[in-house]
């Protein structure tokens, strides 16, 4: 499992695939959720806009498993 760094509360799913370096720029992030599940935290989602706390698990097909941890203090 990889885990990605954040320093806010959130990201959102669209923020967090470009990030995560599962697609390149976020004009890509509405076409790749279409076209491949995403799992978080066990329930499929393909909003975009879902925001993502510490703690929570991704995994994406095709891309791997990611844990987001939160550096807000």
């Amino acid at each position: 499992m990889k885990q990605v760094t954040i320093r806010t509360e959130y990201i959102t799913l669209g923020q967090f695939l470009k990030l995560s370096e599962c697609i390149s720029t976020g004009g890509e992030a509405k076409p790749f959720l279409q076209e491949n599940a995403v799992i978080i935290n066990g329930e499929q989602d393909q909003r975009r806009g879902r925001k993502l706390y510490n703690e929570d698990i991704i995994d994406v097909e095709g891309c791997g498993v990611f844990q987001i941890i939160s550096n807000v203090c």
